[in-house]
């Protein structure tokens, strides 16, 4: 008997979640349904001037391996570039550093940190000394913020890892979870007894490394992965503008309330952020429904700059900054495009992209757009020496960051233990911001709908 299942959401979760099951040997009728008119979630494109940069994620780590696997399933592993300029940099009050080689903002090496000079001798002696602090005995959960300032000091917590591990999440490492964010940290405390052996242990081999850069994209931007799916689930099966309601129950099955006529289907799989999520399944799944709606969202926006020719020369030769919280800048992380993407149509010109808002610091992004752009270009011109843009653009992200609270992982077992056979919820509210972990979740989701029929047996 032929299944019918319905995603909702054509992000890139809801779209691999699709693709997997179309070509599962078993026979699902897939339709997914999108509000808004275009599908790609937060992969999309923005107009600068004569430029097409990228309004999201710019492209995804290759070490974790499913965002590669799914391109070359594609056809577009051919297609994959790596990064131009790969150093990246903290903004600290005596300038522009090189972050130390580390991972997770843990540096690798005593003399590295030594030699840092973005924090006090005293933070750097501090953090040297992480080797020799006790390994906590206490299972469970803690905040990033906790476990960094109890084995490297408050100054190596603030000067290296909360500007790293809060700006990937754009959130407050005193309320985000270790074991949802960053399960490593925890992991290299337990297992090694000292972040940095953990983080050394963890590192590549020099010939891994030089195997190619750790971030990669798709050559012409990363809407054309979107376009491969869709185009591979099929065009007709993806609906845009088709705004979801709610979904109730239709006998052993699902309807899903649409504009238009009901949907029926034997599975139902979620994907929208958290707050969508929530009021989707307010009246099939009150229970995870409460859970999802209790997933704080932060807003963001992303400001574009290009610069006149010649400039180019003014940006370092890396791929971007991070900025330390107690500098009191509007921004909180810069993208050098032209350093790290560089491309013909650029010519000498500079091209930045700035971050604002997040978690506490959304004041920033209340602002009109011409302020908001304006305190961006402001704080580039300090950083870079930037003479003003030619062309500048904003893209608003409003609660599209879902901040992983301690205890976040154990609230999403009871997300699934509450949900009625045949019903799923995946997406960035679940596990993983990254594209690669959403490609993960979703095949790993089709996996548990095709072994087990209908329900969801985590």
């Amino acid at each position: 008997m032929t299944r019918r299942v319905v995603v909702i959401g054509a992000g890139i979760t809801g779209l691999t979640v699709a693709l997997r099951l179309r070509r599962h040997p078993d026979p699902f009728d897939v339709v997914v349904l999108e509000a808004s008119d275009v599908t790609g979630g937060v992969i999309r494109s923005a107009r600068v001037g004569d430029l097409e940069v990228e309004a999201g994620p710019d492209s995804f780590l290759a070490r974790k391996p499913w965002a590669v696997e799914l391109c070359e399933d594609l056809g577009l592993g051919g297609e994959l570039v790596g990064q131009g300029a790969t150093a990246a940099q903290i903004l600290t009050p005596a300038g522009l550093r090189a972050i130390p080689p580390g991972r997770l903002g843990i540096v690798a090496s005593a003399g590295d940190l030594w030699r840092w000079d973005g924090m006090s001798v005293a933070s750097r002696l501090r953090a040297i000394a992480e080797p020799l602090v006790p390994a906590r005995r206490v299972e469970g959960d803690e905040s990033i913020g906790s476990l960094a300032r109890r084995r490297l000091g408050r100054g190596a917590t603030e000067a290296i890892v909360a500007p790293l591990l809060g700006g990937l999440s754009a959130g407050d490492v005193d309320r985000l979870s270790v074991r949802a964010t960053s399960p490593e940290l925890a992991r290299w405390e337990r297992e090694d007894g000292s972040l940095r052996r953990g983080v050394r242990r963890a590192m590549p081999a020099p010939a891994e490394r030089d195997r190619g850069t750790p971030f990669v994209t798709v050559r012409g931007g990363l809407y054309r992965l979107v376009d491969a799916l869709v185009e591979r689930i099929g065009p007709d099966r993806v609906r845009t503008g088709v705004a979801v309601r709610g979904v109730g129950r239709d006998g052993d099955g699902f309807a899903v309330s649409t504009d238009a006529a009901p949907e029926r289907a034997d599975v139902v799989v979620v994907t929208t952020p958290a707050p969508a999520a929530a009021a989707t399944l307010r009246d099939v799944a009150p229970d995870a429904a409460e859970i999802l709606g209790g997933i704080r969202t932060t807003s963001t926006a992303v400001a574009f700059f290009v610069y006149p020719e010649g400039t180019g020369r003014l940006l370092p030769d890396a791929s971007g900054f991070v900025a330390q919280r107690r500098l009191g800048l509007p921004i909180t992380a810069a993208t050098a495009i032209s350093r790290k993407w560089p491309d013909p149509a650029f010519g000498s010109r500079a091209v930045v992209r700035a971050f604002e808002g997040g978690d506490g610091l959304e004041d920033e992004v209340d602002r009109p757009d011409h302020e908001v752009m304006g305190r961006a270009a402001a704080a580039l011109s300090g950083v870079y020496g930037l003479p003003g843009p030619e062309h500048a653009s904003l893209v608003r992200w409003p609660d599209a960051m879902p901040q992983y609270d301690v205890g976040h992982l154990d609230r999403i077992r009871d997300l699934r233990a509450s949900l009625p056979e045949g019903l799923h919820v995946a997406g960035s509210a679940i596990g993983g911001v990254g594209i690669p972990d959403r490609i993960r979740e979703a095949t790993d989701l089709v996996e548990r709908i095709t072994v087990s029929g209908y329900p969801d047996e985590t």
